[in-house]
C-alpha cells in the first residue's frame, strides 16, 4: 500500500505550487512529494520548502518513499530520532526519577562534549541514553549491580527498544556495542566509546566525588589523565574547577 501522504488519489488543489529560488529569485514549480528540485536558473539543488516530511522523519522506509533525502532533512531526521530514544527510555524507567536524572546528565554532558568532537550526534545521544539502560532489570532481576552485569543486559534491552523504534541496523548495532563495553576504552577506542566514557565519568564526579578537597592544580592533573578527549577534559575543568 503506498503512503497516503505521497499517493496522488489524496491530493487536492495545493499539491502543485510556484515558489522562487532562494538562490537567484527565479520561479519554480513544486510538487507536495518533490523532496528537491534543481532551480532551472541557476542548477542549484533546492530543498522543497513546503514539504511536509511527517511519519519520514521516523520511518525506515523514507527513502523508498520520498527518494534520496536531502542532506539538510537526514540531519533533522537523526535529531529526531535521538529525540524519541529520550522519550522511550523515560517511559521505560517509569518513576525511577534518580536514574531518569542521572541518564539526562550523561546524555547533555554527552551532546556537549559530541559537538565539540563533531562526533555523530545521533550515535552519541542515543548510546548516551541507553547506556545503563540494563541496570534497572539487573538489580530487580539478578541482585546484581556488577559493570558486566549491567552491559549486558543494557544491549538486550538497547536492541528491543531501538527495534521498536524502527532504528537502521548499523545504528542499533553502533549503539549495542557502545552499551556493551563499560569498561575503560583506550585511547585509540573510537571516538563516541570515548565521549560516552567521559560524559559518564563527568557525570559520577559530579554527584559523588567532585574535588573531595584536592587543590586545582593537582586536581587538573588528575583529569588529564582520567578524560579520554580533548572536549571531556576541558568540560570537567570548567564543571569541577572553575564552577567550584
Amino acid at each position: 500500500m503506498k503512503c497516503p501522504g505521497q499517493d496522488t488519489q489524496f491530493w487536492n488543489q495545493d499539491a502543485i505550487y510556484e515558489t522562487t529560488c532562494p538562490e537567484c529569485d527565479h520561479p519554480m514549480e513544486f510538487f507536495k512529494d518533490d523532496a528537491t528540485r534543481r532551480c532551472p536558473n541557476c542548477k542549484e539543488k533546492i530543498v522543497n520548502p513546503k514539504m511536509d516530511f511527517g511519519c519520514a522523519s521516523y520511518c525506515q522506509f523514507a527513502e523508498e518513499c520520498l527518494g534520496s533525502l536531502p542532506e539538510e532533512f537526514v540531519a533533522k531526521r537523526e535529531d529526531l530520532f535521538k529525540d524519541r530514544v529520550a522519550v522511550e527510555v523515560k517511559r521505560y524507567l517509569g518513576t525511577d526519577f534518580k536514574r531518569i536524572g542521572h541518564t539526562i546528565k550523561v546524555a547533555n554532558f554527552a551532546e556537549k562534549i559530541g559537538k565539540e568532537e563533531k562526533a555523530n550526534l545521533a550515535v552519541v545521544l542515543s548510546a548516551a541514553y541507553l547506556y545503563d539502560i540494563g541496570a534497572k532489570n539487573t538489580l530487580e532481576q539478578q541482585d546484581s549491580t556488577k559493570p558486566e552485569d549491567i552491559a549486558k543486559e543494557s544491549q538486550k534491552v538497547a536492541k528491543e527498544l531501538m527495534e521498536k523504534l524502527s532504528a537502521k541496523e548499523v545504528l542499533i548495532n553502533e549503539v549495542i556495542d557502545i552499551v556493551g563495553h563499560h569498561n575503560r576504552p583506550d585511547k585509540k577506542d573510537s571516538l563516541t566509546r570515548r565521549i560516552l566514557h567521559d560524559a559518564d565519568l563527568l557525570t559520577r564526579m559530579v554527584t559523588c566525588e567532585g574535588k573531595n578537597g584536592v587543590d586545582n592544580k593537582e586536581f587538573s592533573a588528575k583529569l588529564d589523565k582520567l578524560f579520554l578527549t580533548n572536549a571531556g577534559n576541558k568540560l570537567a575543568k570548567k564543571t569541577l574547577i572553575e564552577t567550584s
